[in-house]
């Protein structure tokens, strides 16, 4: 896992999450966050289609 971080781990806070922010809540904060993530790298991809190529 990531970070070192393991199965046990992630699940605990995963639930600790749950507890804090409620279910719909954390639904919408899943949701932001990938959106997030998925503007991120469609910015990054775009970023090198505008490159010029490089010749030698």
């Amino acid at each position: 896992m990531p970070f070192g971080i393991g199965t046990t781990e992630l699940v605990i806070i995963l639930v600790i999450a749950l507890l804090i922010f409620g279910p719909s809540r954390l639904a919408g904060i899943g949701s932001s966050l990938g959106k997030a993530i998925r503007d991120f790298r469609k910015s990054v991809k775009e970023e090198d289609n505008d490159e010029p190529a490089k010749t030698s």
